[in-house]
């Protein structure tokens, strides 16, 4: 028994998660996530995905984010033809994201095709996979909801349990045996949530585990509070809105976007934001928010009686508007006045945010608002960063727009939310923790701080790590 972590974006980076559980020679793949940052290294990273896909007896998929699951239509592609086991809402959810991507990768080679013709150059380059692989792969899936244990194949079990990070996330827990009777026990927790979202249910217990695959997105951070993060948002759109600019927001299409619209819903309620536009232009978004509508399992008590009790829609409001078109998308650029855009990708590197970015980015009555983790080599970092110019579709801008980040909108649990989570669990049986999904100085502070809680055996993994689960 043995698992292998086959992606340099969770060993020592933020993107492309993929753990690879053996036991008896059979291979079990924990994500398939894609990695996100340059063009040509995420090219070649993405490429490298796992050896021999169609040899994988199952996927274990614990939520549908785009570095979870993007890379699930190539490995399908690739001769994988075993069962993808995820919660009902990550089937859902991982099928718009894979569906987008698609799209995504055969526009860029359309674009990137006219540009080499213009230059009179030759064009190689293809998508990763297209839309029939992303439907094969959807063909895959086989839902399982929380807490409903089943068996995987001989002498694996799994069970999922919430982990309160997006719509239908999971953290799985495994219990293998192997031929000669040895067995262990290894939980994989995705990307743990926090406590207190809203919309979704906080991150639930999990039964004593020898082993844990433990993030570390923000393992040497601490997030602000709820309260101080929503009068923050509010100043915000006061102050662009003064100005007559407007908020620019990157927000992932799930999850991110509509916890947004919930808290701009909830201070347009208040009187604490001025009465304007309120534009989510992202396609993925809006289909997205029509998932979160039909999954109620998933909702916390809070949303759960507001939906159900009271027949309130806390994705819906009065100044709330949705840009279906492209045409609608374009117009927002020339709109007059102060408003607030949110628009996919989140980490800024594809979708719609570039073309508002490209728009707005040179004037200083505009501010854009930073609400999530941004990767290396991104956009979105380097507009977090504020540094001096920024090139977007080819055309370098100079980044005179106020530049604001609030961190407590993360759906990553920081390092002391992580401490509490560990602390409320049975850890009498824990051999070791993997720490992955960080970058260098996260994985390092929280396996300081870890070790200064008296875990032992606490280990930062690396590209091609095996190590032995007994």
């Amino acid at each position: 028994m043995a698992i292998t972590f086959y992606s340099e974006g969770a060993a020592g980076e933020v993107t492309g998660s993929k753990h690879l559980l053996e036991v008896d020679g059979r291979r079990f793949l924990v994500d398939c996530g894609a990695f996100q940052g340059k063009r040509e290294v995420a090219e070649k990273k993405n490429k490298a995905l796992v050896p021999d896909p169609a040899g994988l007896e199952a996927v274990f998929l614990t939520h549908a984010h785009f570095d979870h699951s993007g890379m699930l239509p190539l490995l399908s592609k690739r001769g994988f033809r075993g069962n993808i086991f995820a919660t009902p809402a990550t089937r859902d959810l991982a099928g718009i994201i894979m569906m987008d991507s698609a799209r995504i990768q055969a526009r860029d080679a359309e674009y990137l095709a006219k540009q080499a013709a213009k230059r009179g150059e030759p064009f190689t380059w293809k998508p990763l996979y297209d839309e029939q692989d992303a439907v094969a792969a959807m063909g895959q899936f086989v839902t399982v909801s929380y807490g409903r244990p089943l068996s995987a194949g001989d002498g694996v079990r799994i069970e999922f349990f919430d982990a309160g990070h997006i719509l239908g996330s999971a953290m799985i827990v495994a219990e293998v045996k192997d031929s000669e009777g040895r067995s262990t026990s290894i939980a994989f927790t995705g990307d743990l949530g926090r406590k207190g979202k809203p919309i979704i249910r906080d991150p639930d217990a999990i039964p004593p585990v020898e082993w844990m695959v433990l993030e570390a997105t923000y393992g040497n951070r601490l997030h602000e509070s709820q309260d101080d993060a929503l009068d923050k948002l509010a100043r915000v759109v006061r102050e662009t809105a003064a100005k007559g600019g407007k908020v620019v927001i990157p927000a992932f299409a799930i999850e991110r976007t509509q916890e947004l619209v919930y808290y701009l819903h909830l201070l347009s309620d208040q009187k604490a934001i001025p009465d304007i536009p309120i534009w989510v232009d992202s396609p993925m978004a809006m289909n997205a928010t029509t998932i979160f509508q039909v999954h109620p399992e998933c909702y916390d008590r809070e949303t759960h009686d507001a939906f159900l009790k009271h027949h309130k829609n806390p994705f819906g409001f009065n100044n709330l508007k949705f840009a279906s078109s492209v045409e609608e998308s374009k117009a927002l650029n020339d709109l007059k006045g102060p408003a607030i855009i949110l628009s996919a990708d989140g980490m800024c590197e594809a979708g719609r945010i570039q073309h508002h970015l490209l728009h707005t980015v040179e004037d200083p009555a505009n501010t854009v608002l930073i609400v999530g983790y941004m990767a290396a080599d991104t956009l979105g970092r380097r507009i977090k960063e504020r540094v001096p110019e920024v090139r977007i579709h080819g055309n370098v801008l100079k980044l005179r727009a106020r530049v604001e980040e609030i961190n407590a909108f993360s759906a990553h649990a920081d390092y002391q939310e992580t401490w509490d989570w560990l602390a409320g669990l049975d850890l009498s049986r824990l051999k070791g923790i993997f720490l992955v999904h960080g970058e260098a100085e996260s994985l390092a502070a929280l396996s300081s701080f870890l070790g200064g809680k008296g875990i032992r055996n606490v280990r930062i993994v690396k590209y091609g790590d095996r190590h032995d689960l007994v």
